[in-house]
């Protein structure tokens, strides 16, 4: 009788916690409940990037490119044996060179739904032919508006005869943060569209010390060969960025891929619609990174933006009233760590917009407004080619100024004369003359332009030339 008592005893107790448990869990909060309950049905756990990617992906096209290189020709059919080519490979040491057309995959994706088209500049570079071939395999043959080297962006057009594609709007790219899911869509390998998922990784990277607007986001999605001109989207839809390169020992991913921020994707399109090729606003200073060390001796509580080295006479920020010292902090409240950044923040605004940029000036921060303008061609370029008796015969010279600098991927402060080209064989190319070279100096005078070089070289048979490469002066004398 015990044991059944006790038997009983257990069951009543079992029956008031079972009716108990549902009115404490009823009565916890509601942000508890919705954090520790299950899913309650297959709907509840299943997610899928399957609408969005239906919507996005008739905007991303394949970039089919064309373009005819010069090989050397075997002078014997010997050469054309595998075996011989597995060490020459198509550069055969005899005969006159011959031309083959090289073949070459990316992807673009539609910005306008007239068929405007952004893609890198690296996929259509160079091309004789394009090709662009919509998600529906209708092809179509496109032209470039405008190319931009140094952004590595290309706008492309399409002919649709008033058709109206779909497209891609651009998302404000400076909303982006950390932890941000992103998709990518291209065509990796040629394999066909394909759509990869990650999240953003960082944002605002530079990957080269160079002196382009560089601020790349960085995602862990998928992104290989092939990928190059291809959207990164948010998972509202809209164009985030679009993708341009890859960190790979091996070529494949690895999760470190780099696009560029729509913010510059979108200046650059409106840009090169307004017929006027890629233009873009020019600062007229450049600074370094204030490093920690820079940082204590300005008396800053933390190292920050970018200590102001050299302010362009008469360029924007001089007007400003930009000086040597000054410390760039923000531009239009977005802050400012490396030169690149800057460049950056001053390449998405328009022309004939101004700017606000925050500085520190010793002990004070203060507002400048600068007006954005294009780089001027002051002084005109007046390519030369050199000859004669003297050691620069054979270069192609020219007068540095801020539009031409841009235009060479020369820093904008750059003045003097700059070689351009060289011709083979010639005295300059013997004594390894290189186009980018900045001549300084002949015979310990200054070279401020094309007509005093040409006045310089005239006259002597003796010649001592300085040369500035990159950041190196280097030095020969000739005699005639």
């Amino acid at each position: 009788m015990a044991r059944s008592f006790q038997t009983v005893l257990t069951l009543v107790f079992t029956a008031l916690m079972a009716a108990i448990l549902p009115v404490m869990a009823s009565a916890q909060p509601a942000q508890s409940q919705a954090q520790g309950r299950l899913p309650a049905s297959r709907s509840e756990i299943q997610l899928s990037f399957a609408p969005l990617v239906q919507r996005a992906a008739p905007a991303v096209v394949n970039v089919y490119t064309r373009r005819v290189e010069k090989v050397a020709q075997p002078a014997s059919p010997l050469f054309d044996d595998p075996f011989f080519r597995r060490f020459f490979g198509d550069q055969a040491p005899f005969g006159p060179p011959r031309e083959r057309v090289a073949q070459s995959l990316g992807s673009g994706v539609i910005v306008e739904a007239e068929g405007v088209i952004v893609t890198n500049n690296h996929v259509i570079d160079g091309a004789t032919e394009i090709v662009v071939a919509l998600s529906d395999r209708r092809e179509f043959e496109a032209r470039v508006i405008a190319a931009d080297p140094r952004s590595d962006l290309a706008v492309l057009r399409i002919d649709t005869r008033g058709e109206t594609l779909p497209y891609l709007e651009f998302r404000d790219s400076d909303e982006l943060q950390v932890g941000d899911l992103v998709l990518a869509i291209g065509n990796p390998f040629g394999v066909g569209q394909t759509v990869t998922q990650g999240i953003i990784s960082a944002v605002g990277r530079a990957i080269s010390d160079d002196l382009t607007a560089q601020s790349f986001i960085q995602t862990d999605a998928a992104i290989n060969p092939g990928n190059s001109g291809g959207a990164l989207l948010g998972m509202d839809g809209k164009l985030v960025g679009i993708n341009t390169a890859i960190f790979s020992r091996s070529g494949g991913s690895i999760g470190i891929g780099f696009a560029i921020p729509a913010n510059l994707v979108s200046s650059t399109v409106a840009s090169a619609m307004a017929g006027k090729g890629i233009k873009r606003p020019w600062f007229g200073a450049s600074g370094e990174v204030v490093t920690s060390e820079i940082a204590q001796g300005l008396g800053m509580a933390r190292p920050n933006g970018v200590l102001v080295g050299e302010v362009y006479r008469g360029g924007p920020a001089d007007r400003a009233g930009l000086r040597t010292g000054d410390v760039v902090l923000a531009i239009d409240g977005r802050e400012v760590n490396d030169p690149q950044a800057l460049r950056f923040r001053i390449a998405t605004r328009k022309l004939g917009e101004t700017a606000a940029v925050d500085v520190q000036r010793r002990d004070q921060r203060v507002t400048l407004r600068i007006a954005l303008q294009d780089a001027p061609e002051t002084p005109p370029r007046d390519l030369t080619q050199l000859s004669g008796n003297q050691p620069l015969a054979g270069t192609t010279v020219g007068n540095l100024s801020p539009a031409f600098a841009e235009e060479l991927g020369v820093d904008t402060l750059t003045r003097g004369v700059i070689v351009t080209e060289i011709v083979a064989g010639s005295p300059a190319n013997r004594l390894r003359v290189r186009p980018g070279d900045v001549i300084v100096k002949i015979n310990d005078r200054d070279v401020p332009d094309v007509k005093s070089l040409q006045s310089l070289l005239r006259g002597t048979s003796q010649w001592t030339v300085t040369l500035r490469r990159n950041k190196q002066l280097l030095s020969f004398t000739v005699r005639g």
